[in-house]
């Protein structure tokens, strides 16, 4: 079911984004939603402009990275009506493996790492803490669930098997050189990556693109540079808030078949000014349109 009544034909609804046939058989329009996400769950209600803030933030993260990957924008020129949260896009053969990049050890990496010393099979040295920075960043895939079931963590290993090792050895080193290109970015405005996921697909001539969204606050980790205590604090600006009011404050057993309990309105308007400051922080504008 369509979001936007835009008239064109639905390709795919997703948890955050809708994809529609547009004109070139070769393109789709692609629309990010307000919709927010946690723990394989769509939350309710929506937090506003967050569809905005992520189709501007990775706009101007793609024009950054334009050196390092060839990405699937092809305009930005998009019916009115969804205006400012949308972009016309390549149709691309999508490579089914989440590529999670980490230059920090935080979340289910760290609950790994606490049981083996390990992420995703590779080796980490003894004496780490929640949020200290790695010894140089790690590419630690997932394998990308249907919707509403959990992508799992796998080693390098397992992507060879699902995608053969010339396209993995591809992903991976494009993964890590867009964080090794990102990452002096952002700390440069105050704002340390911890880690991001990043998608990709395959022209017909089997050019590896980046695809979908980039280094936006769904995707990655930002922490505030300023108060980054490994161990102790790690203020975000990305859906971690949300994530931590739902375990912490909601009641919410994660367990329980029970869907997650509506956000309040104070989740809902400090999860937008988060989304937003990262805006502004990033690229240095506030919401455009």
């Amino acid at each position: 079911m369509s979001r936007f009544e835009l008239g064109l034909p639905l390709i795919h609804a997703g948890k955050v984004r809708e994809l529609y046939a547009f004109m070139d058989p070769a393109a789709m329009l692609m629309v990010a939603s307000d919709a927010i996400s946690a723990y394989d769950h769509v939350l309710t209600p929506d937090i506003p402009d967050k569809g905005k803030v992520l189709t501007q933030l990775s706009l101007w993260w793609f024009e950054q990275l334009a050196d390092v990957v060839p990405n699937h924008v092809l305009s930005t020129d998009v019916p009115d009506r969804v205006r400012g949260r949308a972009v016309v896009c390549e149709r691309l053969r999508m490579i089914p493996v989440e590529c999670v990049v980490r230059g920090y050890l935080t979340g289910s990496g760290w609950a790994e790492y606490q049981q083996s010393r390990t992420v995703c099979g590779i080796a980490l040295p003894d004496g780490l803490r929640d949020g200290d920075r790695l010894p140089e960043p790690i590419f630690t895939p997932a394998t990308k669930a249907p919707m509403g079931e959990h992508d799992e963590n796998v080693d390098f290993d397992t992507v060879v098997a699902t995608i053969g090792a010339e396209q993995a050895e591809a992903v991976r080193d494009l993964t890590l050189a867009v964080y090794a290109a990102a990452e002096p970015i952002a700390r440069e405005r105050g704002i340390i990556l911890a880690d991001t996921k990043l998608e990709f697909g395959t022209r017909p001539d089997g050019t590896v693109v980046l695809a979908d969204e980039v280094l936006t606050p769904d995707s990655s980790r930002f922490w505030d540079a300023a108060q980054w205590r490994p161990g102790e604090s790690l203020p975000s600006f990305d859906k971690q808030f949300v994530r931590d009011w739902l375990t912490r404050e909601s009641g919410w057993d994660r367990a329980s078949d029970t869907p997650p309990p509506a956000l309040p309105p104070h989740v809902v308007a400090a999860t937008r000014e988060r989304y937003l400051e990262a805006l502004q922080r990033l690229s240095g504008s506030g919401l455009a349109g």
